[in-house]
């Protein structure tokens, strides 16, 4: 009985023992996250340190003399809440309507039959193909000679759909069953009301996924609104923070990395608020 007793033990412990493989796949993945938020802990520490301390070498990691003048700088001499309302203004509007119509157009190529389908999503695919450098120029012309320069058309007319999104919402909406959308037609329901009270609620963890995504992008994003709008009444936060913090001869590195530290706090509120169906989403869309 005591030997018996011993092997189990024994076998218990040789079982919950960690093998060589995993040791090393944990050891990958600590310095693959020290990797991926090294930066994020860097860019808050340092948007608390003067902006000597920034400058001197070696660097400090933990502050000498903790100091908030960054941020009273950053909502003092800017018009920080302009910029920010600019900015949550663009990435909700382009956010709803990227969905929204990516939704429509991905319900279309996966559940409706019409001439060129298959075309119009084969155009579909080979857009993601090309680089967005590749269409800046066109783009550009196309809004100036809309005379959308310096609006907020100009910076949200162009994302309200794309070819990413058309993707990942067709992908999604092929396992809506067809036999679910056959008997709200068989109820009199129209394709209209089928869409947004049957197909919607469906594709909740794709919408929410390309709802961050669409997000992420849209309020990081400098180079468009820098060329697309001229006055500083319009400037989102990206622009405004890059311009101000930048001097003649000199940057501002305390005001660029206190701006970017509440640039990002709302991306990562965003993203626990929907981190569920986010990783839903990711694991679900396209699969049979």
């Amino acid at each position: 009985m005591t030997d018996r007793g011993v092997t189990a033990h024994d076998a218990v412990t040789r079982r919950r023992r960690p093998t060589p493989r995993a040791v090393v796949l944990n050891v990958a993945l600590l310095i693959g996250l020290a990797a991926s938020i090294g930066p994020l802990v860097w860019m808050v520490v340092s948007s608390l340190k003067p902006e000597g301390e920034i400058r001197q070498f070696p660097p400090t990691l933990i502050p000498d003399q903790v100091t908030w003048s960054n941020y009273t700088e950053l909502f003092s001499s800017l018009n920080f809440p302009r910029y920010f309302l600019n900015s949550v203004v663009v990435a909700l509007v382009v956010t709803v309507g990227s969905v929204l119509f990516s939704a429509m157009v991905g319900y279309a190529l996966a559940k409706l039959d019409f001439p060129g389908k298959q075309t119009l999503f084969a155009l579909v695919m080979g857009t993601l193909m090309v680089p967005g450098m590749v269409t800046f120029v066109p783009l550009f012309v196309l809004v100036a000679n809309l005379d959308l320069i310096n609006t907020y058309a100009a910076l949200i007319l162009p994302f309200l759909a794309a070819p990413f999104g058309v993707f990942l919402m067709r992908q999604f909406m092929l396992d809506v069953p067809d036999e679910l959308l056959d008997a709200a037609r068989v109820d009199g329901a129209g394709e209209f009301r089928t869409f947004f009270r049957i197909v919607l609620p469906q594709a909740r963890p794709a919408l929410a996924t390309l709802g961050i995504l669409t997000f992420l992008g849209s309020w990081n994003n400098f180079l468009w609104p820098l060329v697309a709008v001229q006055s500083a009444d319009r400037y989102t936060l990206p622009v405004a923070l890059a311009l101000y913090s930048t001097g003649q001869n000199t940057v501002q590195y305390g005001l660029l990395v206190a701006g970017a530290t509440v640039i990002v706090l709302p991306i990562l509120i965003v993203f626990l608020v929907l981190q569920r169906h986010i990783v839903q989403g990711i694991s679900t869309t396209g699969l049979k």
